[in-house]
């Protein structure tokens, strides 16, 4: 049997109204009244409708995850997306939100305000955000319609926006630092596409290595794929002759995806990593470990991301104000396996 609102009102000698703005949360209301609307539907067993105290609330219960839609790509099966996306679930479960993915054309319109808009969101999370002028435009209209918003792995310095980031400086210069350790001193870097603060940041924290080991910065050792395993194969014929010639001793590849599917194709060309060249990847997903030789890599904390950048927007007790400050950075940690142990 189904209780309705109006046998709680009866019970407990209010209005309809009355027992709605309770439910709801809504307007102010006497702590004696609210005791006694709440102790009625706890006699009889009462079930606010969900959808309803959505409607009333004006709030949808989803908190929005803008993804990129890359054709031909099984985003939820790269280690990546998978990780952040768990995170993310986990949070908004357990501050009783659900999710909803929504994916974002590469040259399509970017409209997230029109999410809050239309109600179907109360806050979002963008991922694989890009320091495109279209991105730019989207992104500044929430901020100023004061929508709640967190990007993640992504940050627009100058900006100011709630963003939850990993120190990719940091991990990047620990790479090519452990590689000039291990005698390397030709160190190629395959980085991704530079509308990523994540990207400009390994190459900042390569530079940096090589400074401090007295080493100049030279563009030619510089290659670009663009995060895909398909990228890093197609610059092995490039790379190839370069090692070969003894020109290139290590590769530092700004993911391990690009890592794996050029340690892979240099492989059919007769160079192996640990013998002819020293890898290290970054991000230590799941391939990087059953691999062989195991790839040497730095590990991204992309869980614990996605959690806290949900639970800055959604926990009451981890809510952020906005303020000029509200960047969090993650540690990241370098982790030696086979790929960057050369046989001298």
């Amino acid at each position: 049997m189904i209780i309705s609102r109006k046998e709680v009102a009866k019970l407990a000698g209010v209005s309809e109204a009355t027992v709605s703005r309770v439910m709801n949360s809504v307007g102010p209301i006497k702590e004696e009244t609210r005791e006694r609307v709440l102790q009625a539907a706890a006699e009889l067993g009462y079930v606010p409708n969900a959808l309803a105290q959505q409607f009333a609330r004006r709030k949808s219960g989803n908190i929005g995850v803008i993804l990129p839609f890359v054709p031909k790509v099984h985003l939820f099966s790269t280690y990546y997306f998978s990780e952040i996306l768990s995170g993310i679930g986990e949070t908004a479960k357990r501050c009783g939100y659900d999710l909803l993915l929504i994916f974002r054309e590469p040259d399509g319109a970017r409209d997230y305000a029109k999410l809050f808009r239309t109600h179907k969101i109360d806050a979002c999370i963008v991922l694989g955000s890009q320091n495109v002028p279209e991105e730019r435009a989207a992104l500044a209209e929430l901020k100023a319609e004061n929508f709640p918003f967190c990007l993640v792995n992504q940050r627009f310095d100058a900006e100011h926006y709630r963003t939850v980031d990993a120190d990719h400086v940091s991990g990047s210069k620990a790479a090519v630092s452990h590689l000039l350790s291990q005698g390397s001193r030709r160190i190629a870097f395959v980085n991704g596409p530079l509308q990523y603060s994540n990207s400009a940041d390994r190459q900042e924290g390569y530079k940096a290595a090589l400074m401090e080991a007295g080493l100049a910065y030279e563009p030619s050792l510089i290659y670009h794929g663009n995060y895909s395993r398909k990228s890093g194969a197609e610059l092995a014929e490039q790379l190839a002759e370069q090692i070969k010639e003894g020109n290139i001793d290590a590769v530092f590849a700004a993911n391990d995806r690009m890592a794996i599917g050029l340690m892979q194709r240099l492989r059919e060309l007769g160079v192996e990593a640990g013998e002819h060249y020293a890898l290290v990847g970054y991000d230590d997903s799941d391939g990087s470990r059953i691999i062989s030789p195991r790839l040497s890599t730095v590990a991204v904390p992309f869980y614990e991301m996605g959690k806290l950048a949900a639970a800055r927007l959604l926990d009451p007790d981890q809510k952020t104000e906005t303020t000029d400050s509200q960047t969090d950075v993650l540690p990241v940690s370098l982790i030696t396996r086979e790929t960057s142990r050369l046989k001298r």
